[in-house]
């Protein structure tokens, strides 16, 4: 069994992955339906001040916080090797890394950002919209799917 300082970072990869999940959850089962049924304009601009709150640090502390401790965790395994745990430490890390935080920065940034960029009320910014919630929220799902798996990876090492 994990114990000491190695138990309490694998305890907060648990409750940050799991806390990251529950919000692209949140994303992906209500709040992007209700966006996408808003006429455009409104739907644009309601995401666009969501993009902006998200990059406060409430969140960021989470989703970025989980990022370094993911990582400490896989350094940490690579180092220590330990007899129990490895591999799912080693899944769980870098399904945080790559399947969320790696996601993120490729697919959900740029269109948050070419969303930024459009006026909510331009025939532009109207087009654009249901692209942008399809494919927006398909690599959310995909976001929700990692982070809970990799909590449960990290919870399957403390077993």
């Amino acid at each position: 069994m994990i114990e000491g300082p190695y138990f309490v970072l694998t305890v907060l990869g648990v409750l940050g992955t799991g806390l990251v999940a529950g919000v692209f959850c949140g994303f992906s089962t209500f709040v992007m339906r209700g966006l996408a049924a808003l006429p455009p304009a409104q739907g644009v601009a309601a995401m666009n001040a969501i993009n902006v709150t998200a990059v406060r640090p409430a969140f960021m502390l989470v989703f970025a916080g989980s990022a370094v401790v993911c990582a400490v965790i896989a350094v940490v395994t690579f180092v220590l090797w330990p007899d129990e745990g490895t591999v799912e430490l080693l899944v769980g890390s870098a399904l945080y890394l790559f399947g969320v935080f790696g996601l993120t920065i490729a697919a959900n940034v740029p269109r948050n950002e070419a969303l930024g960029r459009l006026d909510p009320g331009t025939p532009e910014a109207a087009a654009y919209w249901p692209t942008y919630v399809r494919e927006w929220t398909m690599w959310n799902h995909v976001r929700t799917v990692a982070s809970a798996a990799a909590a449960v990876a990290y919870v399957l090492a403390l077993t």
